[in-house]
């Protein structure tokens, strides 16, 4: 079980207000509970994936997850929904070519408050 105390401790050293209110929506919701916690944890455990990547590891439609960054190296064959913390510019432009929707990790938590069919990329 996590524990909301700890994740709170955690969060006192976070100094991106995105990420704070990332976290706090997280929290309040059981599902997302585990998102929550990663988040809390360190920077350099937050991870950057490339387009390829998303494609080899998705099918039409699917909503993914993404703790970091969406980085643009590669293609993107097929539309999908894709929530990170952010999005270089040439992903951008990648993903709107698809017809891909974009999307912060605080409006999918607001959005999809039961988690549901959503992949986690790590």
């Amino acid at each position: 079980m996590i524990s909301k105390t700890k994740i709170d401790k955690r969060m006192r050293k976070k100094t991106n207000s995105e990420i704070v209110k990332t976290i706090i929506l997280a929290k309040k919701n059981n599902k997302w509970i585990k998102l929550a916690y990663q988040l809390s944890g360190s920077t350099r455990k937050y991870s950057s994936v490339n387009l390829d990547e998303i494609d080899k590891k998705s099918k039409e439609g699917d909503t993914l997850v993404v703790l970091g960054k969406v980085l643009g190296s590669g293609n993107l064959n097929k539309k999908v929904r894709v929530c990170a913390l952010g999005f270089s510019a040439s992903a951008v432009e990648k993903l709107k070519k698809t017809k891909s929707e974009i999307s912060s990790l605080a409006d999918e938590i607001k959005k999809n408050p039961k988690a549901e069919g959503i992949k986690i990329l790590k």
